[in-house]
């Protein structure tokens, strides 16, 4: 997937909030979420958090290649982007939308509800290679332009 940006944007904007389709039923509704068409990668990974002690933070890190979606199944949190230059937050609280993170882009996801999941699609198989658990390494392969498109 292309991380080209248009003239005027910024990295950050990358990341945003995607709708997934809702039918509505009496008995309950149903979301669905097919690979490049809702989400703009093939999912090659999901994996859930549960149980986060309050207070506690997860994420902390960014990926070299890796994309994702974090979803709110249930309850609530804040996932706090950034891109090396600012920070952004998002809260997430509804089933039927996803906060879609790029490559590039350190995360932390914080103030979770309690009874909370969090499911996250992925776009990779797991691998710690593609980790920056180092946030100063993280913005010096942002100075040096390591996500910057070139053609």
């Amino acid at each position: 997937m292309s991380l080209k940006i248009e003239m005027g944007r910024k990295r950050i904007d990358l990341c945003k909030i995607i709708e997934f389709p809702v039918v509505h039923d009496h008995r309950g509704n149903l979301t669905f979420i097919e690979e490049n068409k809702h989400v703009p990668f093939e999912i090659k990974r999901i994996y859930y958090l549960y149980d986060v002690p309050s207070g506690a933070v997860r994420g902390g890190h960014a990926h070299i290649e890796l994309h994702q979606l974090i979803i709110a199944l249930s309850g609530s949190f804040d996932v706090i982007i950034d891109d090396g230059y600012q920070r952004k937050s998002f809260f997430l609280n509804r089933p039927h939308y996803g906060l879609y993170i790029p490559p590039g882009m350190w995360r932390e996801i914080e103030n979770f509800s309690s009874n909370s999941v969090a499911l996250v699609l992925a776009s990779e198989l797991y691998d710690e290679e593609d980790y920056i658990r180092d946030y100063e390494k993280f913005r010096k392969m942002v100075r040096e332009g390591f996500w910057d498109e070139s053609d």
